[in-house]
C-alpha cells in the first residue's frame, strides 16, 4: 500500500473517518496532519459508535501507531477528555504520540473566535468557535505556544507574558470582555503538560523512521479541499491546509515519501457555514438527503447544507491534490430517489465554465449545469460486490469517475466497516 494521504474532495464531512479506519487495518502508522477539534470523524465498529475530534481513527486498532503531528492545533482539555473516553471504552492509547511542535489552543483563542463571529454579524464565516483561527494566527504571527512548552514552566510563563498583555487589551478594550490571569493559565496548562508528557515527542523523526523501515503510513486530513486556506472558497475556509500538500508540511516529511493520494467523495455534496454553494438544495430534496444521510455535524451538531454532487468541485480537487483514486461514500443515502443530478459545469453570465472558478464573486453567481440520472429503489447497503449494484447506480458512479478523470477504488454504502465495497485492491 505504501504511504497514502487521505483528503476530503469537497467541503469536508465526506466520511473520511470510516475510510481512514478501514485502511488503518493495513497501516502501521496513522498521522493526523492539520486542523484541530473543529473537525470530527464518526466510526462505527460492531454497533459501537466512536466520535473522534483529534486522535486519528487508527486508534481503534491496537497494533497501529497514531500520531498528532506538528500541523495540528491542540486543545489539551479536549484531547485529555478524548483519551479518557477511549480508555473508558477499552481502547488502548499506549502507542499514541503528539508533536512537541503542535500549537496549543488557549482560552483566549476560543474567546476571541466567538467574539469576532458575533462582531461580524451577517458577515460571519461560520466557525465552530473552538479557537482554531486565532491559534493559527498566533502561529503565523510567532506568538504561539507549543505542546513542548507545557513541559517547561519558565518557557511557558515567558511566552504568555509576551502575548497576554496584547490579548487582554484586545478583549477588554475592543470587545468589552473579561481578561485572563497569567498565573491561572500557567497552572492550568502546566497540569495539562504533566498529564500529556508521556505522549509528547518529535513526531517528524518518528514518522520518517517508520518509513525508512518499510512501514505503511497513512496521513489523515481534516475538513476538505474547498476549505483549504489557499485553495478553498476563501474567506469561507478553515485556517490550515487540508489538501495533500499540507500532509508533508503538517507531518514533517518530504513529498518524495508520498506514494498515493486517496480522495474521499460523498455521493452528493454538503457544506457547513457560510459561502457559495452552487448545487445547494433548499427544498424538500435537500431535507430528504439531510435526514437520510444524518447530515448533522459531529463536532457542533448543526445541520449541514445539502445539494447534488458537483463533479466540477471534485475535478478541481483531483487537480490540486493529485488524486490517484477515489473513495465514494454514502451512496446508500440516494436509494429511493426517482431522479439524481450531477453538476458538470456552471453557467456564468451566459458563459459555460467547465473548471471551478477561484473568484468567489463569480462562484456566487454561477448556475449549475446538470446531467440527470434515473434513480434506483434497491437497498444498496446490503450489496457487497460492485457487479451486484443496481445498474442505475453503476451508471451514476461510472459517469462520476469519467467526469473527474480518476478511478473509484472504494465504495461506502453505510457507516459500518462491513458496509463497504472494494472495487480494486487499493488497501492491499
Amino acid at each position: 500500500m505504501g504511504n497514502v494521504v487521505i483528503v476530503g474532495s469537497q467541503w469536508g464531512d465526506e466520511g473520511k473517518g470510516k475510510i481512514t479506519d478501514m485502511i488503518s487495518k493495513k497501516t502501521d502508522v496513522v498521522v493526523r496532519y492539520q486542523g484541530g477539534n473543529n473537525a470530527g470523524h464518526t466510526v462505527v465498529v460492531e454497533e459501537k459508535e466512536f466520535k473522534l475530534h483529534l486522535i486519528p481513527s487508527g486508534i481503534l486498532y491496537e497494533d497501529t501507531t497514531c500520531v498528532i503531528a506538528n500541523g495540528v492545533v491542540v486543545d489539551p482539555a479536549v484531547l485529555l477528555e478524548e483519551i479518557e473516553s477511549l480508555i473508558d471504552r477499552d481502547v488502548g492509547v499506549n502507542d499514541f504520540h503528539i508533536s512537541s511542535n503542535a500549537h496549543v489552543i488557549m482560552p483566549y483563542h476560543r474567546e476571541l473566535d466567538q467574539l469576532e463571529e458575533v462582531r461580524k454579524g451577517n458577515g460571519k464565516i461560520g466557525t465552530t468557535g473552538r479557537g482554531i483561527g486565532p491559534v493559527y494566527m498566533d502561529k503565523i504571527g510567532r506568538f504561539g505556544i507549543k505542546m513542548g512548552d507545557l513541559l517547561n514552566e519558565e518557557v511557558l510563563r515567558e511566552k504568555l507574558e509576551a502575548t497576554l498583555e496584547l490579548k487582554n487589551s484586545i478583549l477588554t478594550e475592543i470587545y468589552d470582555a473579561d481578561d485572563f490571569d497569567i498565573d491561572e493559565l500557567v497552572d492550568e496548562y502546566l497540569e495539562y503538560g504533566r498529564q500529556l508528557q508521556d505522549y509528547i515527542t518529535d513526531t517528524s523523526y518518528l514518522i520518517n523512521q517508520a518509513m525508512e523501515q518499510g512501514d505503511n503510513v497513512l496521513f489523515e486530513g481534516a475538513q476538505g479541499t474547498l476549505l483549504d486556506i489557499d485553495h478553498g472558497t476563501y474567506p469561507y475556509v478553515t485556517s490550515s491546509n487540508p489538501t495533500a500538500g499540507g500532509a508533508c508540511i503538517g507531518a514533517g516529511v518530504g513529498p518524495t515519501k508520498i506514494d498515493s493520494v486517496l480522495g474521499i467523495v460523498k455521493a452528493y455534496t454538503t457544506r457547513v457555514g457560510a459561502g457559495p454553494f452552487p448545487t445547494e438544495l433548499t427544498g424538500k430534496a435537500g431535507e430528504v438527503i439531510r435526514n437520510q444521510g444524518k447530515e448533522f455535524g459531529t463536532t457542533t451538531g448543526r445541520p449541514r447544507r445539502c445539494g447534488w454532487l458537483d463533479a466540477t468541485v471534485v475535478r478541481y480537487a483531483a487537480r490540486v491534490n493529485g488524486l490517484t483514486s477515489l473513495a465514494v461514500t454514502k451512496l446508500d443515502v440516494l436509494d429511493g430517489l426517482e431522479t439524481i443530478k450531477v453538476c458538470t459545469g456552471y453557467e456564468y453570465k451566459g458563459e459555460v465554465l467547465k473548471e471551478f472558478p477561484t473568484d468567489q464573486r463569480v462562484l456566487a453567481e454561477c448556475e449549475p449545469i446538470y446531467e440527470e440520472f434515473a434513480g434506483w429503489d434497491e437497498d444498496t447497503s446490503k450489496v457487497r460486490e460492485y457487479d451486484n449494484l443496481p445498474e442505475n447506480a453503476k451508471a451514476y458512479l461510472d459517469r462520476l469517475s469519467e467526469l473527474v478523470g480518476v478511478k473509484i477504488s472504494i465504495l461506502s454504502i453505510g457507516p459500518k466497516r462491513a458496509e463497504t465495497i472494494i472495487i480494486d485492491k487499493f488497501v492491499d
